[in-house]
């Protein structure tokens, strides 16, 4: 299991968005098609490398606490084998003084790209904090 937790600075209303705004989301991750409902797709394109596509469907929104979806690469040569839908990852977002604490938990992604995985959450994570505290 993968897991980040990061204080950002924006309340946990502000935070949500970013996971369930098509046009917030692409901020942080890249060009995003969502349905932000139990069932719902969820579809990015990564801005950040070869324009890889994640593939998955949000599996719970609790708004302003929590948001679960699966995820997974779409095929393409040269991508990570992680089928869409392979892998779940789960956010949790508790209101601290001042802001959001987010917790990040990313299962069942195979060892082999535990060490890539978690570095590009580092990077993301980053830069949805960056823009989450600018609104």
């Amino acid at each position: 299991m993968i897991e980040r937790t990061i204080q950002i600075d924006a309340p946990p209303e502000v935070v949500w968005r970013f996971f369930t705004d098509p046009a917030r989301m692409a901020r942080w991750l890249g060009p995003a098609d969502l349905d932000p409902m139990p069932g719902g797709e969820l579809t990015f394109q990564l801005t950040d490398g070869p324009g890889l596509v994640v593939r998955g469907h949000f599996t719970e929104l609790r708004p302003y606490e929590k948001i679960a979806f699966t995820f997974g690469w779409e095929p393409t040569p040269g991508v990570p084998d992680l089928p869409p839908g392979s892998s779940q990852v789960e956010v949790t977002l508790s209101a601290q003084a001042g802001g959001t604490l987010l917790t990040l938990r990313h299962t069942s992604v195979p060892p082999n790209l535990a060490e890539n995985t978690y570095t590009g959450w580092a990077g993301f994570l980053h830069a949805l904090r960056a823009e989450a505290a600018n609104v």
